[in-house]
């Protein structure tokens, strides 16, 4: 558990905490005929009292084997498991789940974004996203895409298209450099390689990123979510990064 480590987090940017859990609720939105964007959706303790503060954003991407229609099913990793737990997190939590035997989109992630940010109270400077295996995948091409709007991505034990970065040109290419990044990867991972990370960081330090960050766990299999989940640091860093 990092209750005692959040706690202490969220009181240093400000935020005061009673003795209630929040909770995640299912959300459902019809977007088009053919397509429902169901998540996940945490709202930070004080934001139904508290109507003039605007609140981080944090994207949560699931891997492959959480796709589906059945919600319970994103809480099983990451930062949703964590507030099923009783964590509190400084941030408005999304948490949409890819449908069967779907991949991550680019576009259909960008309408929820717009969406979150039309809905809710949220800081558009303080726009966050990460994922694990498939959803660190999603994580890298999504954050590229929309690395003018991001402060940070965390993608963990995912990979991308180095071209991606090296296509980014003008203001876009500026907003690339000054994205907060930092991935996540086991060493001994056979899913996907730690090279699909290190590849990625690599284009970033190459393309003029000054200071892109990659932990690499030394003993860890596919599984590297967990203990960067569970860190308090992964927030903290989150929180240090805002667009101006």
């Amino acid at each position: 558990m990092i209750r005692f480590s959040l706690v202490l987090l969220l009181a240093s940017q400000g935020f005061s905490f009673g003795a209630s859990v929040q909770t995640q609720e299912s959300i459902t939105v019809q977007k088009t005929r053919e397509y429902k964007a169901r998540f996940l959706l945490y709202l930070p303790e004080g934001y139904r009292d508290k109507l003039d503060i605007k609140w981080p954003l944090l994207i949560f991407l699931h891997g492959a084997g959480e796709r589906g229609d059945d919600l319970n099913k994103v809480k099983v990793h990451g930062p949703p498991k964590l507030i099923e737990k009783g964590e509190k997190f400084p941030f408005v939590v999304i948490s949409p789940q890819c449908p069967k035997g779907k991949n991550w989109d680019d576009k259909v992630l960008s309408e929820l974004l717009d969406y979150a940010c039309k809905k809710y109270r949220v800081d558009t400077s303080r726009l966050y996203l990460t994922g694990l295996s498939m959803g660190g995948y999603g994580s890298w091409s999504f954050g590229m895409a929309l690395c003018d709007r991001f402060a940070a991505i965390a993608p963990i034990c995912g990979g991308g298209s180095f071209i991606d970065v090296y296509n980014a040109s003008g203001a876009k290419g500026k907003a690339l450099r000054s994205l907060g990044v930092w991935a996540f990867h086991g060493a001994k991972d056979t899913v996907v390689p730690v090279g699909e990370s290190k590849k990625m960081v690599d284009a970033l330090r190459k393309f003029g990123h000054p200071a892109p960050k990659l932990t690499i766990y030394p003993d860890a299999r596919h599984d590297s979510w967990t203990t960067t989940y569970d860190n308090a640091e992964l927030y903290r860093w989150l929180l240090e990064h805002q667009r101006k």
